[in-house]
């Protein structure tokens, strides 16, 4: 039990990334939970400060449509220009292809493609939340539920922290990445290894640079790297490759990736991109295995119990190679929040409906970002028929073909967060007249 002593809010959210501050903003704007002082949503955060791993991201227009119902994207709109473009060499052939992100849609307005520093999209969250509603240095030690004392939900969720706190919850949304607390504790499969790792830096020229604005992109077997600026200063960049034992002897030491990356890994990249390297911030440099969550494993996992459910990475990590994983943890709070405002009352119908909803469209990014990291990167196996075969898909097929279509999914449109008003006396009689008169005709 919770103990006379433990603390009682609408919600609680565990992490303070994407997917954390995005959540808890959509329940707010939603009016599941409002005012922490009044018992609200509380979010939980075990760093001691809003980090920013990862440095920049890139935000299609799905995204976008989520931040629109959020109310940040009149936030970041100004600050980064978009771009339609990616140019893409095979280092292999010398042959280069030219693609647009846009698909089969139409372009225009905020909804275009920008790429953002992770930290300002954090910033433009965490301002909307009210003073205290994010509590960093918080680790979660233990998760359980319990019925409410006074009936009013009937079930209440329990977390309690290394520091002997106690809290209960309407509803618990766990959003604390890959190696998820809350994912396990609901049974979900643990990530699997898609064999690949990436290392992203970003650069900065103090002076400018002259990188035309778009995503250029080097491949190779075994190896796909790009780049892209985010402003006139600083350029994302990142290198994926088949993970090697190197990536553990570097470790978090930002001079041992450097090295790994110019002198190794991408000893035969561009000049141009080495550059790029060489101007890395020291202290935005990061290389991680990329994981994911198998979508057979989205589409049938236990994603919710009860009042507990899980958002972004922690419910379906995916490997970037789409460039969604951002984008759809912005879907998920939109959806989430919209779910629980139009349950009142009833947390777990509510987390029930979210995950339902969301099941398919996060299996599917997931078997698209995974399929797009497998062909770009001419597959992760070594050469032979195999590689061969995946090699000449994509350069015949898949940037013709295949991508367009996933660029379509870009596009998706998670909706607002207006809950629907309830029918009244009078709608009901005219809903029962016009099937009257639909009856005679």
């Amino acid at each position: 039990m919770g103990g006379a002593g433990a603390e009682d809010v609408e919600a609680v959210v565990v992490g303070a990334g994407i997917a954390g501050l995005a959540t808890a903003l959509a329940l707010r704007r939603a009016g599941v939970a409002r005012d922490v002082g009044g018992g609200g949503v509380v979010v939980l955060e075990r760093h001691a400060e809003l980090r920013a791993a990862g440095a920049a991201l890139t935000i299609f227009p799905n995204g976008w449509f989520a931040l629109r119902a959020l109310g940040v994207a009149r936030k970041l709109t100004p600050r980064y220009e978009p771009y339609e473009t990616s140019v893409v060499t095979n280092l292999e052939s010398g042959a280069t292809q030219v693609f647009l992100f846009g698909g089969h849609k139409s372009r225009s307005g905020e909804v275009r493609v920008r790429p953002v520093h992770r930290r300002a999209l954090l910033e433009a969250m965490a301002e909307e939340l009210p003073p205290g509603t994010i509590r960093f240095s918080s680790r979660l030690t233990s998760i359980s539920t319990e019925p409410a004392a006074d009936g009013s939900s009937p079930e209440l969720a329990v977390v309690r922290l290394d520091d002997g706190s106690v809290i209960r919850s309407k509803v618990l949304i766990g959003c604390d990445g890959v190696n998820s607390v809350v994912a396990r504790w609901l049974g979900l499969s643990e990530p699997a290894s898609s064999g690949r790792s990436c290392v992203r830096g970003l650069a900065v020229y103090p002076g400018g640079h002259s990188v035309k604005k778009e995503l250029r992109q080097f491949l190779s077997h075994g190896l796909r790297a790009g780049m892209v600026p985010i402003s006139d200063t600083d350029i994302y960049w990142f290198v994926v490759n088949n993970t090697i034992p190197a990536e553990k002897e570097a470790g978090g030491d930002p001079e041992m990736i450097l090295r790994e990356v110019t002198d190794n890994l991408g000893r035969h990249l561009p000049e141009e991109f080495l550059d790029v390297v060489r101007h890395s911030d020291r202290d935005n440099l990061t290389w991680a295995p990329l994981l994911y969550r198998a979508p057979w494993a989205i589409l049938t996992g236990r994603a919710a119990r009860g009042p507990v459910t899980v958002a972004g990475d922690a419910f379906h990590p995916m490997t970037p190679d789409m460039a969604q994983g951002g984008c759809a943890a912005l879907e998920d709070a939109v959806v989430l929040a919209r779910a629980l405002s139009r349950r009142a009352g009833a947390a777990a119908d509510g987390v029930a409906a979210y995950v339902a909803e969301r099941r398919g469209r996060a299996a599917w990014i997931v078997a698209g970002a995974y399929l797009s990291g497998y062909v770009q990167q001419g597959s992760t196996s070594g050469p032979g028929v195999r590689a061969y075969a995946v090699k000449l898909f994509r350069d015949w097929i898949f940037y013709r073909f295949i991508f367009p279509l996933l660029a379509d999914t870009m596009w998706f449109n998670c909706g607002d967060l207006t809950a629907p008003a309830p029918p009244t006396p009078r709608d009901a009689e005219e809903e029962a007249g016009k099937k009257s008169h639909a009856h005679y005709q």
